[in-house]
């Protein structure tokens, strides 16, 4: 069979080369799944932070729970709301697997329809139980959740759009919002374990804002890094 050729003018000769047509337009392999080793202790990591904080939770005679006098839907609230935000966190760790959107675009795009129909629900569900949370805080778990909502939220509209840098960018940040837990859990048991000596208020604001605040700088910052690529 003929090779397809693409004819090119020489004009320092006055003649015409004929050059193989694949040799213009070389295609980008997609790496390996095995070449994102971050994947996998990932979700490791944050399937142990839900059965750590979540599991208790199961038990209502048992469980943690705030004071909630007048409101009998609290802990059915709170309950749906551990569930559906469970889904969306590990669901977000698939939808930022480059194997998976390159290689299964099907799988996630669905992925991330089950995202952000999870997302709304856990995320207006946290914003209904947040003032019945503990007042240190409090300021800083409601601006994350509804940080979380709007990213998430304004991400599947940017890809309805077809506007793909920019749900991309927004999907990152709404990323860096759910994994913001996974900062206050570690430091919580950081500095029960180094029994350091802190202000309990002043330790449990904080906790509320570093994750969150810390994601969001770290995504901004590998955004702008990676600001020269293409977005496919």
């Amino acid at each position: 069979m003929a090779q397809s050729l693409i004819r090119t003018d020489d004009t320092s000769v006055g003649t015409e080369t004929l050059r193989p047509a694949a040799a213009q337009a070389p295609v980008a392999r997609s790496r390996g799944w095995w070449r994102r080793p971050w994947i996998a202790p990932l979700f490791v990591v944050s399937t142990g932070y839900i059965a750590f904080t979540a599991l208790p939770y199961l038990d209502r005679e048992t469980a943690p729970l705030m004071p909630h006098d007048g409101f009998t839907l609290y802990y059915p609230a709170l309950i749906t709301h551990i569930a559906f935000a469970t889904v969306a966190l590990l669901t977000s760790i698939l939808q930022i697997w480059p194997w998976l959107r390159r290689r299964h675009p099907a799988a996630h795009r669905w992925g991330g329809r089950v995202y952000v129909l999870t997302t709304v629900v856990a995320g207006l569900l946290g914003l209904v139980i947040v003032p019945f949370a503990p007042p240190v805080g409090r300021l800083g778990v409601g601006i994350a959740t509804t940080l979380w909502l709007a990213f998430s939220v304004m991400g599947f509209v940017r890809i309805r759009q077809r506007r793909y840098a920019e749900h991309r960018r927004l999907m990152l940040y709404a990323f860096a919002m759910v994994m913001n837990n996974l900062w206050g859990t570690t430091i919580l048991m950081v500095v029960q374990t180094l029994r350091v000596q802190v202000d309990p208020n002043v330790f449990l604001e904080a906790a509320r804002w570093t994750g969150w605040v810390a994601n969001l700088l770290a995504v901004q910052w590998w955004l702008n890094r990676t600001a020269g690529r293409p977005v496919h």
